[in-house]
Order: C-alpha cells, then structure tokens, then sequence
C-alpha cells in the first residue's frame, strides 16, 4: 500500500528540522553568553535499562539523516508492519495513520541479505547470542572464538533487544537487533541481520506487536522506492575481536554451555 504526499522524501526528515534546530548552541538574550548543549540528541540520551547503563549515542554518529525521525510513509508496505531497505539503510515502523518512523540501520555486506516478506515472531530484551556453524565455518578467523555463546549483556552482539524473523513458520536466524558498534549504522558491515542504535532498537521494541509482518526491500524496489538515498553509506570489513578481549579468558573455554539463540550477524 502506498500513501500519496506531495511531500517529497527529503520531506520526510523536515518534519523535524524545528527540533533539530535545537541541538544548535542558543544564546542567552542580551547576554551573549552561549549555553552549553548536550554532545548528543534529545532522542539519545544515556539510558538505564533493566540495570545495565547504555550511553548516549555520540552527535558524530547522528549527523543529517542518519537519526530517528517522523514523517508521512511513502513506501510499498503494508500499513502495521516494518519495512527495511538495506540499500538506503533505514528501517520504516508503518503507522496506521499513514506515518512512520525511520530508523536509520546497518545491514549485511553484499549479498548478505534477506530479502522479501517475513515475520516478526519474537521479540525479546537483552537476549543471548551464538554464532551459527555456518558462521564459524565461512569465517572462522571471526566467529570461532564465540562458539560457546555470549550470554544477554551489554557485551552481546543483539544489544538491548531483538526482534526475531521467521518465514513459513520457521525462524531465519535473522533479526533486528541493538548494536555497540556505532559506525555501523548507516553502512553496510553485518552478516545479514539489521542493526539499530540500542536507544532505536528500545524505541522500536516498545512499540511491536507480534506477529507483525515485515519487508526487506529488493534492489528494484529500493530504487522505485527511494532513489535519492539508494547504496547510501559503505560497505565495511567484519570486525575482528578475540573472546579474550571481549569477555576475558573463561570465554575461551569450549565447555561453556551454548546459549540458545543463534543468528546470522557480526559484531
């Protein structure tokens, strides 16, 4: 379903430019004295969830466009569901009433990407996470160290929360995820899955009803769609870390029980 508008997609984001405007340093009438500004966003500040404290996100990765924003829907989706497109890098919620919010991603590297119709099965908070095997067999230099799994945590590469995809009853072992790694939003790096700001992700979250359909948009749609942002962003390298630097010498030990969950991302 489409909505009509005669606003255009650059459009979109203006619905927040007063807003914007007041990350910009005021002055104090008549005083000339400027008035310290946090360095992030109103929509990024430092959050304490269910005991962990995330940070705020840094204005320098929340430059232009790549930041949550309001705005009139005017994708292919059906209204009531989530609509990815991995080539602008940003993730729609379709309102009812024709709106949505834009959430700006980081998808898979090329040809690492689900695409089409799915589902929205599961969501859960601070979830776990273990490579799949063929994770660790196509890239074991970056996956092997973590076969034991990384227990839900502020060290987990799902982040805060993490919305499980399934497709004919069946999981993908795709999600939408939170992430710690914050130059990979707006920039292609994962192994398929969808990353979000954690403060987006908690957003998002909070907001999802499951089942809730979801459309990852192809190469045509995406240019049919939203030519003026399309293969925005760059396709970065997996990133390299040792469970020794990321949670210290026991998670090396292969007789660490698997967590559960499994899915087809990188750090």
């Amino acid at each position: 379903m489409t909505v009509t508008s005669s606003m255009s997609r650059r459009a979109f984001g203006s619905m927040l430019l007063a807003s914007g405007a007041a990350a910009c340093a005021p002055r104090v009438p008549d005083t000339g004295i400027v008035v310290e500004m946090p360095a992030f966003l109103p929509e990024y500040p430092p959050l304490q969830d269910a005991g962990y404290d995330l940070p705020p996100i840094p204005l320098e990765y929340t430059q232009g466009i790549n930041r949550r924003m309001e705005g009139v829907y005017t994708g292919e989706a059906p209204r009531g569901s989530i609509d990815v497109d991995p080539y602008a890098k940003f993730l729609y919620h379709v309102k009812m009433d024709g709106t949505a919010t834009r959430y700006p991603v980081g998808v898979g590297r090329q040809g690492r990407t689900l695409s089409g119709l799915a589902t929205i099965q599961l969501k859960k908070a601070w979830p776990g996470w273990t490579p799949t095997a063929n994770m660790i067999r196509t890239e074991p230099e970056v996956y092997s160290d973590f076969r034991g799994g990384i227990p839900g945590g502020l060290r987990s590469p799902l982040g805060a929360r993490a919305l499980y995809i399934y497709r004919n009853g069946r999981d993908t072992y795709y999600r939408v995820h939170g992430t710690n790694d914050l130059a990979s939003i707006g920039n292609s790096g994962s192994a398929g899955c969808i990353r979000m700001f954690n403060q987006d992700i908690i957003h998002l979250y909070n907001n999802v009803t499951t089942p809730m359909t979801i459309n990852i948009r192809s190469e045509a749609e995406s240019l049919r769609v939203d030519p003026e942002y399309f293969n925005r962003g760059v396709e970065q390298p997996p990133t390299i870390i040792s469970a020794d630097e990321l949670l210290g010498p026991a998670a090396v030990s292969a007789d660490r029980e698997p967590q559960r969950d499994q899915l087809a991302s990188n750090f």
